[in-house]
């Protein structure tokens, strides 16, 4: 639908923020909506770059009074593009990026345009971390509103089990802090409910002792020994402390340094193996892969823990052309095994993954129903099946091979193979029944009605309000 205002309109938002204010007129304005994914090139009819909460409420305020499409930018790293919209309104939060620590009691207030790597960066200077996600250029709103999974969920859980409180612009303008105590329905929805129910402008995260050097080896292996390696991560991970974690990827080897020069660029598997405890319980896990199938290559190091978590930050760099799907496996069990080395072998791009992330430890010890995380809290892998590709002829090949593989994986996922909300860029009604069950999901459809019955934020995974 397109969707216009005029320049006194403009003029009057731009009275109202301390902030800028874009139109496609102004320099700036390309590089304003320009977002991770180079497939997404949509135009803004105004884009408001807030300066604090009081210009969210503004902005807000505007897109409600004229009923505008309104796409909220934190880091813009999603594939969907859900920061960017054609006609209507981008409400940008990249300036509102300040983390202030408290590390007397281990918390941090993290502003919601806030990058994993400003709260990396902040907290390591104590000796603390937030668990949240893998890559540094990710936003912290979007990871931590869908949930929120990383190297530290086995030891401390999602990033949605660390939020304390949160501040948040509802659509009637209003700012509330959502908490245990404050809003409770509204703490419940946004911990794992997606950018349904407001604009948050503001997280105050539960921190811990991480680091700041931590243990780390990758090692790598050929296609012809795709099963052999995932049998091996099974059983690594099922004897693993939850002090140690482990991430399991169909890639291709990277033109690195370490990488000897015959083995870069050429397709297979890797596994990932991260220490946070003590040296020897990373040591034993190393010492078992080297013994029980020696890699092509390896990388087994100690390194800072802020570089871990900017570590695949080059291969998941802004520029590319991406789609994704994800999905539930309960373990990689023979079927999965045979599934997933039969479809790796059809990928066409070599940027092109498969990314087993495992949920158990800590992610298990928090009740199902305590937050709205489409997921149930019993142990299990998400599979990221992602397409990256230079340009879109490669990724539309790719495309066809992610939907290929999922659909694969379906007859032995989780429930009805929706997986992980974060984890997907097609949010149909029936997909998001399936991520949340039928309970959750009307749950946080009377919330939505609630906080916003005219369905103001609903380019997302749009819970629709009862």
């Amino acid at each position: 639908m397109t969707q216009t205002f005029g320049g006194a309109a403009i003029e009057a938002l731009r009275e109202a923020m301390a902030g800028p204010v874009f139109t496609a007129e102004d320099r700036g304005y390309d590089e304003a909506r320009t977002v991770w994914n180079a497939g997404i090139d949509r135009r803004p009819g105004v884009i408001a770059r807030c300066d604090s909460k009081a210009d969210v409420v503004a902005a807000v305020g505007f897109a409600r009074e004229r009923s505008l499409d309104v796409a909220v930018r934190g880091g813009a790293h999603n594939a969907a593009g859900t920061a960017v919209c054609d006609d209507g309104l981008m409400i940008d939060l990249s300036r509102l990026n300040e983390v202030t620590v408290d590390p007397q009691a281990r918390r941090a207030r993290v502003g919601g345009g806030a990058l994993l790597n400003d709260v990396d960066t902040a907290t390591q200077v104590h000796g603390l971390a937030v668990p949240t996600g893998m890559v540094g250029h990710t936003g912290v709103g979007g990871l931590t509103l869908g949930g929120g999974m990383g190297w530290l969920t086995r030891r401390f859980g999602l990033t949605i089990d660390n939020l304390v409180s949160a501040e948040v612009v509802t659509a009637d303008g209003q700012v509330r802090r959502a908490s245990p105590d404050e809003h409770a329905d509204l703490f419940w929805a946004i911990r794992g409910g997606g950018g349904n129910f407001g604009i948050v402008t503001e997280f105050e995260f539960r921190l811990h002792e991480v680091g700041p050097m931590v243990q780390f080896g990758l090692f790598f292996w050929g296609l012809d020994q795709g099963a052999e390696v995932m049998r091996l991560t099974r059983d690594l991970i099922a004897a693993m402390s939850p002090d140690v974690n482990a991430a399991f990827v169909a890639m291709n080897a990277p033109p690195a340094p370490f990488v000897p020069e015959e083995h870069q660029l050429e397709p297979g598997y890797a596994l990932m193996v991260g220490g946070f405890g003590s040296g020897a319980e990373h040591d034993d896990v190393v010492a078992r892969i080297r013994t029980e199938l020696p890699p092509l290559f390896e990388l087994v190091t100690p390194m800072p823990y802020v570089a871990l978590q900017t570590l695949i930050d080059e291969a998941n760099a802004w520029g590319s052309h991406a789609y994704e799907k994800g999905t539930y496996v309960e373990d990689l069990s023979d079927d999965v095994i045979e599934v997933v080395t039969e479809h790796v072998r059809r990928k066409n791009s070599p940027m092109s993954i498969v990314f087993f992330v495992r949920l158990d430890g800590a992610y298990c010890d928090v009740a199902d129903e305590d937050t709205a995380f489409g997921g149930d809290r019993s142990p299990r892998f998400e599979v990221f099946i992602v397409a990256f590709a230079p340009d879109p002829t490669l990724l539309a090949a790719d495309r066809v091979w992610v939907r290929d593989l999922w659909d694969a994986l379906r007859p032995h996922a989780i429930g009805a193979g929706g997986g992980y909300v974060n984890g997907t860029v097609e949010f149909g009604e029936d997909r998001l029944r399936g991520i949340y069950g039928p309970a959750k999901y009307d749950r946080l459809a009377q919330i939505k009605g609630i906080y916003d019955p005219a369905n103001l934020f609903h380019l997302n995974g749009n819970i629709k309000p009862q």
